[in-house]
Protein backbone atom coordinates (compact mmCIF):
# COMPACT_ATOMS: atom_id res chain seq x y z
CA UNK A 1 0.00 0.00 0.00
CA UNK A 2 1.37 3.42 -1.00
CA UNK A 3 2.05 6.15 1.50
CA UNK A 4 0.40 9.53 0.95
CA UNK A 5 3.77 10.90 -0.17
CA UNK A 6 4.11 8.11 -2.75
CA UNK A 7 0.60 8.90 -4.02
CA UNK A 8 1.51 12.59 -4.26
CA UNK A 9 4.62 11.84 -6.30
CA UNK A 10 2.64 9.51 -8.57
CA UNK A 11 0.08 12.24 -9.38
CA UNK A 12 -2.69 10.46 -7.50
CA UNK A 13 -5.21 11.91 -5.06
CA UNK A 14 -3.65 11.97 -1.60
CA UNK A 15 -4.14 13.42 1.87
CA UNK A 16 -1.06 15.31 3.08
CA UNK A 17 -2.48 15.64 6.59
CA UNK A 18 -2.40 11.84 6.91
CA UNK A 19 1.34 11.53 6.26
CA UNK A 20 3.71 12.39 9.11
CA UNK A 21 6.72 12.52 6.77
CA UNK A 22 5.03 15.07 4.48
CA UNK A 23 3.88 17.19 7.41
CA UNK A 24 7.40 17.20 8.90
CA UNK A 25 8.98 18.11 5.54
CA UNK A 26 6.42 20.90 5.04
CA UNK A 27 7.14 22.36 8.50
CA UNK A 28 10.90 22.15 7.99
CA UNK A 29 10.72 23.90 4.62
CA UNK A 30 8.51 26.70 5.98
CA UNK A 31 11.06 27.27 8.76
CA UNK A 32 13.89 27.50 6.19
CA UNK A 33 11.88 29.91 4.03
CA UNK A 34 11.21 32.11 7.06
CA UNK A 35 14.93 32.16 7.83
CA UNK A 36 15.78 32.89 4.18
CA UNK A 37 13.37 35.82 4.07
CA UNK A 38 15.02 37.40 7.11
CA UNK A 39 18.59 37.22 5.77
CA UNK A 40 20.29 40.01 3.87
CA UNK A 41 22.27 39.22 0.73
CA UNK A 42 25.39 37.12 1.23
CA UNK A 43 26.93 33.68 1.29
CA UNK A 44 24.66 32.38 4.07
CA UNK A 45 21.55 33.29 2.07
CA UNK A 46 22.93 31.67 -1.09
CA UNK A 47 23.77 28.46 0.80
CA UNK A 48 20.35 28.33 2.45
CA UNK A 49 18.65 28.66 -0.94
CA UNK A 50 20.71 25.69 -2.17
CA UNK A 51 19.53 23.79 0.90
CA UNK A 52 15.87 24.65 0.25
CA UNK A 53 15.76 23.88 -3.47
CA UNK A 54 16.09 20.40 -4.92
CA UNK A 55 18.36 21.57 -7.73
CA UNK A 56 19.90 24.94 -8.44
CA UNK A 57 22.94 26.62 -9.95
CA UNK A 58 25.40 29.21 -8.67
CA UNK A 59 23.57 31.96 -10.53
CA UNK A 60 20.18 31.78 -8.80
CA UNK A 61 18.61 34.71 -7.00
CA UNK A 62 15.20 34.93 -5.35
CA UNK A 63 14.16 38.17 -3.65
CA UNK A 64 12.29 37.87 -0.34
CA UNK A 65 9.64 36.97 0.43
CA UNK A 66 9.89 33.46 -0.99
CA UNK A 67 7.66 30.58 0.09
CA UNK A 68 7.40 26.98 -1.05
CA UNK A 69 5.94 23.76 0.34
CA UNK A 70 8.78 21.23 0.23
CA UNK A 71 11.57 22.83 -1.79
CA UNK A 72 13.20 19.51 -2.72
CA UNK A 73 10.64 19.23 -5.53
CA UNK A 74 11.83 22.45 -7.26
CA UNK A 75 14.51 22.35 -9.97
CA UNK A 76 16.04 25.63 -11.11
CA UNK A 77 18.35 26.08 -14.10
CA UNK A 78 21.21 28.53 -14.55
CA UNK A 79 20.71 32.30 -14.51
CA UNK A 80 17.42 32.32 -12.59
CA UNK A 81 15.94 35.48 -11.08
CA UNK A 82 12.65 35.88 -9.21
CA UNK A 83 11.47 39.21 -7.85
CA UNK A 84 9.67 39.70 -4.50
CA UNK A 85 6.85 37.46 -3.24
CA UNK A 86 7.37 34.25 -5.20
CA UNK A 87 5.17 31.35 -4.05
CA UNK A 88 5.79 27.82 -5.32
CA UNK A 89 3.46 25.02 -4.20
CA UNK A 90 5.76 22.26 -5.37
CA UNK A 91 4.04 19.02 -4.33
CA UNK A 92 3.78 17.97 -7.99
CA UNK A 93 7.25 19.25 -8.89
CA UNK A 94 8.21 22.52 -10.56
CA UNK A 95 11.04 22.77 -13.10
CA UNK A 96 12.43 26.10 -14.28
CA UNK A 97 14.86 26.09 -17.22
CA UNK A 98 17.89 28.29 -17.82
CA UNK A 99 17.58 32.08 -18.10
CA UNK A 100 14.16 32.37 -16.46
CA UNK A 101 13.10 35.78 -15.14
CA UNK A 102 10.02 36.09 -12.91
CA UNK A 103 8.35 39.36 -11.93
CA UNK A 104 7.01 40.16 -8.44
CA UNK A 105 3.99 38.52 -6.81
CA UNK A 106 3.97 35.35 -8.94
CA UNK A 107 2.65 31.94 -7.98
CA UNK A 108 3.21 28.44 -9.33
CA UNK A 109 0.62 26.07 -7.90
CA UNK A 110 0.95 22.33 -8.57
CA UNK A 111 -1.69 21.47 -5.95
CA UNK A 112 -5.44 21.35 -6.42
CA UNK A 113 -8.46 19.87 -4.67
CA UNK A 114 -11.51 17.80 -5.69
CA UNK A 115 -14.46 19.75 -7.07
CA UNK A 116 -16.85 17.73 -4.90
CA UNK A 117 -17.12 19.56 -1.55
CA UNK A 118 -17.54 16.40 0.52
CA UNK A 119 -14.28 14.88 -0.79
CA UNK A 120 -12.48 18.24 -0.67
CA UNK A 121 -13.46 18.75 2.98
CA UNK A 122 -11.67 15.52 3.94
CA UNK A 123 -8.33 17.14 3.04
CA UNK A 124 -7.78 15.36 -0.25
CA UNK A 125 -5.70 17.02 -2.95
CA UNK A 126 -3.76 16.24 -6.11
CA UNK A 127 -0.53 17.64 -7.52
CA UNK A 128 0.50 17.85 -11.18
CA UNK A 129 3.91 19.12 -12.36
CA UNK A 130 4.62 22.56 -13.81
CA UNK A 131 7.42 23.04 -16.33
CA UNK A 132 8.86 26.39 -17.43
CA UNK A 133 11.29 26.18 -20.35
CA UNK A 134 14.50 28.05 -21.09
CA UNK A 135 14.66 31.81 -21.74
CA UNK A 136 11.20 32.52 -20.33
CA UNK A 137 10.12 35.89 -18.95
CA UNK A 138 7.10 35.91 -16.64
CA UNK A 139 5.56 39.29 -15.80
CA UNK A 140 4.39 40.40 -12.38
CA UNK A 141 1.31 38.90 -10.76
CA UNK A 142 1.20 35.77 -12.94
CA UNK A 143 -0.44 32.59 -11.63
CA UNK A 144 0.34 29.16 -13.11
CA UNK A 145 -1.96 26.23 -12.25
CA UNK A 146 -1.32 22.46 -11.94
CA UNK A 147 -0.07 20.54 -14.96
CA UNK A 148 0.92 23.51 -17.15
CA UNK A 149 4.02 23.79 -19.35
CA UNK A 150 5.42 27.06 -20.71
CA UNK A 151 7.62 26.64 -23.78
CA UNK A 152 11.11 27.98 -24.41
CA UNK A 153 11.60 31.66 -25.25
CA UNK A 154 8.07 32.66 -24.27
CA UNK A 155 6.86 35.81 -22.52
CA UNK A 156 3.85 35.75 -20.18
CA UNK A 157 2.20 39.17 -19.68
CA UNK A 158 1.65 40.61 -16.21
CA UNK A 159 -1.47 39.50 -14.37
CA UNK A 160 -2.03 36.41 -16.49
CA UNK A 161 -3.57 33.19 -15.19
CA UNK A 162 -1.96 30.33 -17.10
CA UNK A 163 -4.41 27.41 -17.23
CA UNK A 164 -3.20 25.68 -20.42
CA UNK A 165 0.17 24.93 -22.00
CA UNK A 166 1.85 27.83 -23.79
CA UNK A 167 3.93 26.86 -26.85
CA UNK A 168 7.52 27.95 -27.36
CA UNK A 169 8.32 31.37 -28.85
CA UNK A 170 4.99 32.91 -27.82
CA UNK A 171 3.80 36.13 -26.26
CA UNK A 172 0.81 35.18 -24.12
CA UNK A 173 -1.37 37.13 -21.69
CA UNK A 174 -4.79 37.34 -20.10
CA UNK A 175 -7.17 35.46 -17.85
CA UNK A 176 -7.26 32.82 -19.03
CA UNK A 177 -3.82 33.27 -20.60
CA UNK A 178 -3.77 32.84 -24.38
CA UNK A 179 -1.21 33.28 -27.12
CA UNK A 180 -1.32 36.81 -28.53
CA UNK A 181 1.39 36.34 -31.13
CA UNK A 182 4.58 34.48 -31.95
CA UNK A 183 7.99 35.93 -31.20
CA UNK A 184 9.78 36.55 -34.50
CA UNK A 185 13.22 37.62 -35.73
CA UNK A 186 11.86 41.19 -35.96
CA UNK A 187 11.67 41.26 -32.14
CA UNK A 188 15.48 41.24 -31.99
CA UNK A 189 15.50 44.82 -33.36
CA UNK A 190 12.08 46.14 -32.32
CA UNK A 191 11.32 48.90 -29.81
CA UNK A 192 10.56 46.32 -27.07
CA UNK A 193 6.76 46.79 -27.24
CA UNK A 194 5.33 43.26 -27.00
CA UNK A 195 1.82 44.49 -27.95
CA UNK A 196 2.84 45.18 -31.56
Amino acid sequence: MKTEKEKMLAGQVYNPGQDEELMAELAACKAKCLRYNKLTAGAEKKELLKEILGQTSENCHIEPNFWCDYGWNIKVGDNFYANHNLTVLDAGGVTFGNNVFIGPDCGFYTSGHPLDAERRNTGLEYAYPITVGNNVWIGGGVRVVPGVSIGDNSVIGAGSVVVKDIPANSVAAGNPCRVIRKITEDDATSDLNWKK
